[in-house]
């Protein structure tokens, strides 16, 4: 009876350590965890000693008949390895998952960070455009200096920026309806934008200009 114990904890603890070693070099391809192959094989051989247990639950003379039938200790055998191998689940599946969601909902936050700020900069114009002001000065908006002259290109650009459905202008609409080259055109957005007259920012389809609550009224001179 000593001897069949000590044939069955050895094959346990065999089919422990060759089920870790095939864990190991199948878990990943990466070797920063110096810990990986003794936690491996460990777990492997955890795992294998564990199969009385799971066969006294199911009711199976297994290890009973091996004294009779030696060759079911080859069945015996593999059904270790076969729980040692299983014990990677353990080791792997429920921490990567965790990982994996985190990173997936970690993506997905940052995305939407990015939207957010995306649609308050666009938000922004829309709304000092759309709010009455208390005063002819706001927040957004400083006084407009009458000796600050803007030159041809520029009352263009300004005309422009105040014309069409669209509030937010690309660079390709600009250079089309104020019929000017896109290196005109941008020097006087320039000129428009370092005198407050003009914003620009960046939206999900590109790089946008428009005018605020001072070169509104800027035009409003114009005209």
């Amino acid at each position: 009876m000593a001897n069949h114990i000590f044939i069955l904890a050895a094959v346990m603890s065999i089919a422990g350590v060759f089920g870790g070693l095939i864990n190991y070099y199948q878990m990943t391809q990466e070797r920063d965890d110096e810990a990986a192959l003794p936690r491996c094989i460990v777990m492997g051989i955890g795992a294998a000693f564990l199969v009385p247990v799971i066969l006294f639950f199911v009711q199976s003379d297994l290890i009973s008949s091996i004294q009779d039938d030696p060759s079911q200790l080859l069945i015996y055998t593999g059904f270790c390895l076969i729980v040692a191998i299983a014990s990677r689940l353990v080791l792997t599946s429920t921490p990567k998952r965790i990982l994996r969601e985190a990173q997936v909902a970690r993506t997905q936050v940052e995305a939407m960070q990015y939207e957010l700020r995306l649609m308050q900069d666009e938000l922004l114009p829309l709304l000092d455009t759309e709010t009455e002001q208390t005063s002819d000065t706001d927040d957004n908006a400083g006084p407009i200096d009458p000796n600050e002259e803007l030159d041809i290109a520029a009352t263009k650009v300004l005309k422009t920026l105040g014309v069409g459905r669209h509030i937010f202008r690309s660079m390709a609409g600009l250079c089309r309806e104020a019929e000017a080259d896109e290196t005109t055109i941008h020097k006087s957005l320039s000129v428009l934008v370092n005198r407050q007259l003009a914003g620009k920012i960046n939206t999900r389809k590109g790089v946008r200009w428009y005018l605020t609550e001072k070169g509104r009224r800027a035009l409003d001179m114009l005209v």
